[in-house]
């Protein structure tokens, strides 16, 4: 079964009114024991955990007591804000896109380990490379160590697109004994790919997006994407990489 991984967004929302069921995280349980840690430190420490302004630590902070994970609502995939999941545009799907996303797609996350688009989260702030400390562990890359990729071994994986940054992927790709294909958007330049940030994380949003109003159930099949101009580009492409250039 071919699976497909993308990085949550820092801005999250709640809402209560959505198009599909609510389920649990996998990792519920893992989640619980993050959240009291976290709730144990004061919000100088977490300060410098989030590596965030004032403004956000405040925020942060206040969520981080005002909610707990058994009192999440929100699906996943409704909750993130980011401009990668404003081109996915989960609230237009059809049913037909839901119930491909929720098969397919999974979110990895450093504070739920790996979500589906409909599992419920509460908003919270913790990146894959923070470094917190848990016992016996130095980081949440220790603390998760290969539980996710075995959870996507677990639903039957057998191919995987990885459209996660660096950042996520690196839970992922250190333990991958399968076909893995990692996506690059970029421009051509002089022969060379520049990849910018936000334009790349739009190309990954509509990739998703694609794939779900295609039906996409091949890894090789995704080089027919071409949205906003991309075009697969062989030449700059590996047996572990799918390049796309404008």
């Amino acid at each position: 079964m071919l699976k497909i991984v993308i990085s949550p967004a820092k801005k999250m929302n709640i809402t209560d009114e959505f198009p599909c069921n609510a389920t649990v995280p996998v990792f519920s349980d893992r989640a619980d024991v993050l959240h009291g840690i976290l709730k144990n430190k004061n919000i100088q420490e977490l300060k410098t955990l989030w590596k965030c302004s004032d403004k956000l630590a405040e925020q942060s902070y206040q969520r981080l007591h005002a909610f707990s994970p058994d009192q999440a609502v929100t699906p996943a995939l409704l909750a993130y804000e980011g401009i990668q999941y404003q081109h996915i545009a989960p609230s237009v799907f059809t049913d037909a896109q839901w119930h491909y996303v929720n098969v397919h797609l999974r979110i990895l996350s450093g504070f739920y380990g790996i979500l589906k688009p409909t599992d419920k989260v509460i908003p919270y702030r913790l990146e894959m490379q923070a470094k917190l400390e848990t016992a016996k562990k130095n980081d949440l890359y220790e603390y998760w160590s290969d539980t996710l990729y075995q959870s996507l071994l677990a639903e039957g994986m057998t191919e995987l697109v990885n459209l996660a940054s660096a950042e996520y992927s690196k839970a992922i790709l250190p333990y991958k004994n399968i076909r893995c294909i990692t996506c690059i958007f970029g421009e051509e330049v002089n022969g060379k790919i520049k990849v910018k940030g936000t334009q790349a994380k739009i190309a990954r949003g509509e990739m998703v997006r694609w794939m779900a109003d295609q039906k996409i159930e091949s890894v090789s099949d995704i080089r027919e994407f071409k949205e906003l101009g991309y075009r697969f580009s062989p030449s700059h492409s590996t047996e572990d990489t799918y390049t796309f250039s404008l």
